[in-house]
């Protein structure tokens, strides 16, 4: 899965959020809320993988808007269908965004938590039966390739700011 930035119709915010290094105020709401007003209150069976609201939160991650990512995947996530695989499969992706901005505020072993958390949801997500095929978000990311990555982070005896994950690549891994 590769979402290069040009492909999504939004704008990327006009900086970069860190929490405890600006103010909150300082975070370019505008553009994250043109992603939000894309959510529906609620997708009916699935999340579909070229949901611009979702494509929109991976490639935040993937240029460095962690936090901004962070923002629009939960806006995702929360309407994704309550039992969809789609739900799991985006609180992983939100708690590598999450991680990802603990490496850059330096908090290694949050990160590492959180690299766990996302493992952790990723095997769930594979003892889950896929109960309807098609276009949907699960069914084209490459889950074991992020699951090895994650396992491979964890095994370092000290994650750095350069141990983030970039989410669309994962499919180039």
């Amino acid at each position: 899965m590769s979402i290069p930035p040009s492909s999504i119709d939004l704008p990327m915010p006009r900086w970069i959020y860190v929490p405890g290094e600006s103010d909150r105020a300082e975070a370019d709401q505008d553009a994250l809320w043109q992603a939000k007003a894309l959510v529906p209150s609620r997708f009916c069976d699935y999340v579909p993988a070229r949901h611009p609201a979702m494509r929109y939160g991976i490639a935040l991650n993937d240029s460095g808007y962690l936090w901004e990512s962070q923002a629009v995947l939960e806006a995702v996530w929360a309407a994704a269908p309550q039992a969809g695989r789609e739900r799991t499969l985006l609180r992983a992706c939100i708690h590598v965004a999450k991680a990802n901005l603990r490496l850059r505020v330096g908090k290694p072993h949050a990160a590492a938590r959180l690299f766990g958390e996302a493992l952790s949801e990723l095997d769930l997500l594979g003892e889950r039966k896929a109960i309807t095929a098609g276009d949907g978000f699960v069914e084209g990311f490459p889950t074991a390739a992020l699951a090895r990555l994650l396992k491979a982070k964890l095994e370092l005896a000290m994650l750095s700011k350069a141990d983030w994950i970039a989410i669309a690549v994962m499919g180039r891994t």
